[in-house]
């Protein structure tokens, strides 16, 4: 009574390790394709330096990995199915010994199973991110390249203007950093100014009170003032060279 069932069992195990050798050359052409993929384009990204000529154009490998990865997916549902009905027939055994070594058996198919389906899919995700980076380093080539092979007189006039807009950064620098100069010297020389009038006054009290020294104290004045117009004088032609620089 049990002679078919066993038979059907000894079918099923076959076809699965059938499936499992078809599925494991499979999987290593899948993985060597994935590495020829991403060795092939970066050769091509170094042989192409100009960035002329595209990386992904629907190649022979895009249309392999398509090809491929549909043939897997297919073995593993067919895979898939074999196991489960292996498992009927061991739920099915009646005697616990052959039940043992069934489960056993259907254990070691299920993770062959697992196996190859985890491989398959970690195949595929690398796969597909060095395709994805590809197509994406490809479209910012290609806008590179648009950007250079565009007209030379406007990328030449787009420099100019560049050039000159920096230059008139510079130059409304130079000019924010002398007038920050002139505004503290205008301010030192108000202090000192203030400092030399309060001097004044208290000698003028002095003079007042002691003639006798007024004339030391017109020698003083009359040197003040020539330093005040040297001081002055140097101010003037150092803020002259600054703009002068700054506008040159």
């Amino acid at each position: 009574a049990h002679a078919a069932p066993l038979c059907s069992r000894a079918d099923l195990r076959k076809q699965a390790r059938q499936l499992e050798n078809e599925l494991d050359l499979k999987l290593v052409s899948f993985s060597k394709l994935c590495t020829s993929y991403s060795g092939a384009r970066d050769g091509r990204r170094d042989r192409y330096s100009s960035d002329t000529t595209p990386l992904l154009n629907g190649s022979s490998q895009d249309r392999m990995f398509e090809t491929m990865a549909v043939e897997i997916e297919q073995l593993l549902g067919k895979l898939t199915g074999i196991n489960d009905k292996m498992a009927e027939y061991t739920n099915s055994a009646g005697v616990p010994s052959l039940n043992a070594a069934l489960m056993h058996t259907l254990q070691r198919h299920r993770d062959i199973l697992q196996d190859y389906t985890h491989e398959f899919h970690k195949t595929k995700a690398n796969f597909l991110a060095i395709r994805e980076r590809e197509n994406l380093l490809g479209s910012v080539r290609k806008d590179i390249e648009s950007y250079k092979s565009g007209s030379g007189v406007n990328n030449r006039r787009t420099e100019l203007f560049l050039k000159e807009h920096e230059h008139l950064r510079n130059s409304d620098r130079l000019i924010e950093e002398t007038i920050s100069i002139a505004m503290a010297t205008k301010e030192n020389m108000t202090s000192q100014r203030g400092m030399l009038k309060s001097i004044q006054s208290k000698m003028n009290t002095l003079a007042n009170r002691f003639p006798a020294v007024n004339s030391l104290i017109q020698r003083i004045n009359l040197r003040k003032r020539r330093d005040s117009l040297i001081l002055g004088g140097v101010i003037g032609i150092c803020t002259i060279l600054l703009l002068l620089y700054a506008f040159h």
